[in-house]
């Protein structure tokens, strides 16, 4: 199956589409299509002759949400590579796992070794790029891919499991900034300023991937119990993301010290 253009997600998010719209996105049968979608990370269910993404339906409690985030020796899936993932699963505001692994990388520059604290010899005895695509996707299976600035995460390891002959993800996913933004003011919504401003993670590495994505599940639980009360369904919380307002954000850092601000 071939991921959904914008139109025809949103379609299946809400209200449906029927046989002759969800053709051009098949590849084979749609009985088959059907049955392979899950190994893409995608469930679709059919009612009265309509077809939906299952999330529609599915409340928020029973939703199984994946909190993933990468280092990369660059940003361009189709010269650089993932140098390590973390990913951490919540299901009713509880951790219920969690994946983390460094990946064999044989060029890893400087400036990226110094950010994230990862060297080439380090990732020398990790696990192939193709193992970790394979046992990260085992991992994720259906749930909602959820990451800080998801569009890069997503989009990434998409790429590379496609560079790898694998099919891309066609996860539901949503961004924690995007959550954040509307579910509480901030004067910046990076992740090292909400960790330091929220004292979300005591014990956080930034830059390192696990330690980031345990960061990030703390922010999104915070979102979530912040949530207005008609938000109850996984698609109703992902439209919310995206459409609800932001909150104005203060004008001034409150983070700042005195001295600083002089």
């Amino acid at each position: 199956m071939r991921p959904f253009d914008n139109k025809t997600a949103l379609k299946l998010a809400s209200k449906g589409i029927d046989i002759t719209e969800l053709r051009p996105f098949l590849e084979e049968s749609l009985a088959l299509e059907l049955l392979m979608a899950p190994a893409q990370g995608l469930e679709i269910t059919v009612k009265d002759n309509r077809y939906y993404f299952k999330t529609n339906t599915t409340p928020l409690e029973k939703a199984t949400f994946c909190i993933v985030d990468i280092e990369t020796n660059g940003s361009k899936p189709q010269r650089h590579q993932i140098i390590e993932i973390g990913a951490v699963k919540v299901r009713d505001g509880e951790i219920i796992g969690q994946y983390e692994s460094l990946v064999q990388c044989g060029e890893i520059s400087t400036h990226i070794s110094e950010l994230t604290g990862i060297s080439t010899d380090e990732t020398k005895n990790a696990p192939s790029q193709q193992r970790v695509l394979n046992e990260f996707r085992a991992f994720l299976g259906t749930d909602i891919f959820v990451a800080h600035d998801v569009k890069f995460d997503y989009s990434f390891i998409s790429a590379m499991f496609e560079r790898y002959n694998m099919q891309p993800m066609l996860n539901r996913h949503l961004c924690s900034i995007d959550l954040a933004e509307r579910t509480f003011a901030s004067y910046r919504y990076g992740l090292n300023y909400l960790n330091a401003s929220l004292q979300l993670h005591h014990t956080a590495t930034h830059h390192r991937a696990l330690s980031d994505a345990i960061t990030t599940t703390k922010l999104f639980l915070k979102s979530l119990k912040l949530l207005p009360d008609d938000v109850k369904t996984v698609e109703e919380l992902i439209l919310f993301s995206k459409q609800a307002k932001r909150f104005k954000r203060p004008k001034f850092d409150p983070m700042q010290t005195e001295s600083e601000e002089k």
